[in-house]
Formats: structure tokens, C-alpha cells, sequence
């Protein structure tokens, strides 16, 4: 999956307002992340450079299917990217996309 392709022609909020396309695309990765755990998720990968999925299941008290849902939908939304070696699938941030994000949020100090 591409990572949030329409964030990156949204300009930052405090700029300029956003299309109703821009809206949408940026409604769903804040959907992703309003959810606890999926925002523990990717903050243990991004503390970590990248996570293998067995370390991750294992820092919460959910099962392992919930945990491959969230992985999911963090993926879907373009904040995680996932690489398989052998049996484990390894989860690593996209750059890109926390980039866009910060982008998007960035204030300008008052002058």
C-alpha cells in the first residue's frame, strides 16, 4: 500500500483548509490512530527502528488476531510498511508518512 498519497498534497491546517478528498484521506489515518492500542503499536515500532510481530503481541493483553487486525489497519493507512522473514513478519514506521503528518499539523509560532 502507498503511504497516505493524498496527505501529501494536503498543505498545513493552519494554512490553508483541505478539499473534501484531503479531509477523507486524513480522517482515516487519524481514525487509525485514535484507537490505544494501534497508537501503542506504532509507537513501539517506531521506538524500536522496527518490531518483529511476536514482540508486539506480546506487550498487550489482547489476542494475536486482534493484534494482526491493528497491524492491518495501521498498514492500510499507509503508517506501517511489513517485511516476512521466514515465519515472523517484521513491522517498521514509514518515515514518509509521520513526515506528511507533521506537516500537516505544523504551526507556525505567533509572532
Amino acid at each position: 500500500m502507498e503511504p497516505m498519497g493524498l496527505l501529501e498534497c494536503s498543505p498545513p491546517l493552519a494554512r490553508e483548509s483541505l478539499n473534501a478528498q484531503q479531509a477523507a484521506a486524513v480522517a482515516r489515518v487519524f481514525k487509525a490512530l485514535g484507537d490505544p492500542v494501534r497508537l501503542r503499536i506504532l509507537s513501539i515500532v517506531a521506538a524500536g527502528g522496527e518490531a518483529c510481530v511476536c514482540d508486539i503481541a506480546a506487550a498487550f493483553e489482547v489476542s494475536q488476531p486482534t493484534v494482526s487486525h491493528h497491524l492491518k489497519v495501521l498498514k492500510e493507512v499507509g503508517l506501517l510498511t511489513s517485511e516476512r522473514r521466514a515465519s515472523w513478519v517484521y513491522y517498521r514506521v514509514v518515515p514518509e508518512s509521520l513526515a506528511e503528518l507533521s506537516a500537516l499539523l505544523n504551526t507556525p509560532a505567533a509572532v
